[in-house]
């Protein structure tokens, strides 16, 4: 009995105490990396998606802001200016920008009929009925223009500089009348339009803008600050050389299109912008349109 004690004694802390083994060792990492695994499908694929649609939604949010800014320009650019063409990789869309508008008086009163505006010889001074709403007053600008019925067809094109818009350099000057409503416009040098608007209608226009959409170089560009030509520019090339300012619109411009359908006197234009912007595998495109009253 003492030796099989003593046995017991010698045997038994051997058999009682052991490390992992390999096999185990495996089956715990297999286990692991199962679970690992599992975690990740329900961890890592929803971040992917966040992130996804948080790139797509700022995709569309740069889009929009891009196009709600065409659009401005459009609705307020001169009746039937807006023009569009496509050079290889570039589109471009043009028009020119207004920033006030009034009714002239076709008909002076009895005590002062030199207050109406005369079609036909030069005239440097008339009023209106309806003011310049944007202006303060007294206005003076020797870099914008007055045009009245521009109907964008040859010798009643404001693109030509004749007949229904100011030369450059005209000095306007703009100030407030005597009546109610009524301003008083001063040309210097005096200039004759050569066509009477059926609604009475005059613009200050402050020049042409011009956007270039360019998908070699991924970017849409506004051009704004150079002379008005009776050829449309359609690069950045020419705009630069004619003294144009350049702004950046948008990056990551995959597609576009600029479409103009100018309608009629009766029927309104519609003016078409659609922008496609590329961004990390993410991929978005947006049409905007555009009416336009083209009444002159």
């Amino acid at each position: 009995m003492r030796r099989a004690a003593l046995r017991a004694a010698t045997c038994g802390p051997r058999y009682a105490q052991h490390g992992v083994t390999l096999i185990e060792l495996i089956v715990t990492i297999v286990v692991g990396s199962v679970v690992v695994a599992f975690m990740a499908m329900f961890i890592v694929t929803p971040m992917q998606a966040y992130t996804a649609q948080t790139r797509r939604a700022e995709l569309v949010d740069d889009a929009d802001s891009a196009l709600r800014l065409m659009g401005r320009d459009l609705r307020a650019s001169l009746p039937n200016s807006v023009r569009v063409t496509t050079s290889g990789s570039v589109s471009a869309l043009e028009l020119l920008a207004t920033t006030d508008g009034a009714r002239y008086r076709d008909s002076g009163p009895l005590s002062n009929a030199a207050l109406e505006l005369d079609f036909t010889a030069a005239d440097g001074a008339f009023a209106t009925t309806v003011p310049f709403a944007q202006l303060t007053l007294p206005w003076s600008s020797s870099t914008s223009y007055l045009a009245v019925y521009n109907v964008g067809v040859p010798g009643a094109n404001a693109y030509e500089m004749a007949n229904v818009i100011t030369p450059a350099g005209t000095t306007i000057s703009i100030a407030a009348g005597s009546a109610a409503n009524e301003n008083l416009v001063t040309l210097s040098p005096a200039f004759r339009f050569a066509y009477g608007s059926p609604g009475r209608r005059v613009y200050l226009v402050s020049g042409p803008v011009t956007y270039l959409c360019d998908t070699a170089a991924a970017t849409l560009r506004r051009y704004s600050g150079y002379s008005i030509a009776s050829s449309q520019p359609a690069s950045a090339a020419t705009l630069a050389t004619a003294g144009a300012t350049a702004a950046l619109v948008a990056t990551d411009v995959g597609a576009c299109q600029f479409t103009y359908n100018p309608g009629t006197a009766q029927r309104n234009a519609l003016a078409s912008v659609t922008l496609q912007l590329t961004r990390s595998s993410e991929s978005v495109q947006l049409l905007h349109e555009v009416p336009l009253a083209n009444t002159p």
